[in-house]
């Protein structure tokens, strides 16, 4: 199952990465510093690792249907963003609750929506960890035609958004109740219903953000837990992959073969002892991955075309 053991590929010292996602036209995957609000990314072919600036927490990423931009998931609202270009759009969607709450995870799913979850805000206007708690998140599910409808709410911390790869299956965890749920997804209609746990009190730290492969297997990141728990669809455990650090936080599938398993982690909280705490980190496996879902906006909006690029806010590396 697992070819190699887990490699720091890019020694970033994130305080909180996460959203990490492959970017198959890219060859890169890219991910997120959420309190130095960073979008980083990775190219495997020559190691190196190119970093965005931006003005306010970046909580997570989404491919879209354009393979030259990605949603970029803000504190207090979700953009279009061109790499190449750095040009930013105006907000797709912001956030009411913005600055007491803030979104966090987010994914497409194979409808082309983007679902987004939130959480009270516990980071700092100057990037420092603030408190947590509350339950105040929401789960939010975003159509291309700007339509919100909310699904979940009484969140602690939103997290876990993945999708079984014959789009009947929704997982969605709250991190703070240590349970990562199962909900019956109909592909048609994009709808939600008869949530019922399926990873609840395991013991190792607590669940942050997850994938689920080609075989319909969930893989939990694990914060605090220094793991990545792997899930049969049945929900029982398959095994735990152990990791060098202690704060896991987001994982995906990539490489040409989506074999690659990269995988975010955190500086916050973490031991003295965790040198290479926030890096990013690759594990090849035998198991591949599912190609990425896309946010499906350009096919009924047009942005971009008024968006201005950034000067001087990358840096090369």
């Amino acid at each position: 199952m697992m070819i190699s053991e887990p490699v720091c590929v890019a020694p970033t010292g994130d305080v909180c990465g996460e959203g990490v996602v492959w970017h198959a036209a890219h060859t890169a995957a890219y991910w997120t510093d959420i309190n130095r609000f960073l979008i980083h990314r990775f190219t495997p072919a020559d190691q190196c690792v190119r970093t965005w600036f931006f003005d306010e927490p970046v909580t997570s990423l989404t491919l879209t249907d354009r393979d030259d931009a990605l949603a970029v998931i803000l504190g207090s609202q979700v953009i279009l963003w061109e790499p190449s270009s750095d040009k930013r759009s105006k907000p797709v969607y912001q956030l009411d609750q913005w600055p007491k709450v803030r979104l966090n995870d987010a994914r497409a799913d194979p409808r082309g929506s983007l679902w987004i979850g939130s959480m009270r805000n516990n980071v700092n206007p100057d990037g420092s960890s603030g408190a947590a708690g509350g339950r105040d998140g929401v789960l939010y599910r975003l159509d291309p035609d700007a339509a919100v409808t909310q699904w979940c709410s009484d969140i602690g911390i939103s997290n876990t958004l993945a999708w079984s790869p014959d789009g009947r299956r929704f997982y969605f965890g709250d991190t703070l109740d240590n349970v990562v749920w199962v909900h019956d997804y109909d592909p048609a209609t994009g709808s939600i219903q008869n949530r019922r746990p399926f990873l609840q009190n395991f013991p190792r730290g607590l669940p942050d953000g997850s994938c689920v492969d080609a075989d319909g297997y969930l893989w939990n990141c694990r914060f605090f837990g220094g793991c990545i728990v792997r899930l049969a669809p049945d929900g029982q455990i398959d095994r735990v992959v152990e990791m060098p650090v202690q704060n896991i936080t987001t994982c995906a599938f990539g490489g040409a073969d989506r074999k690659t398993l990269y995988i975010t982690t955190a500086t916050v909280e973490a031991p003295p002892c965790d040198r290479l705490a926030g890096g990013l980190f690759a594990i090849r496996t035998e198991t591949e991955g599912q190609p990425e879902n896309r946010f499906s906006i350009f096919t009924t909006r047009q942005f971009m075309s008024t968006a201005q690029p950034v000067n001087e806010r990358g840096l090369g590396g």
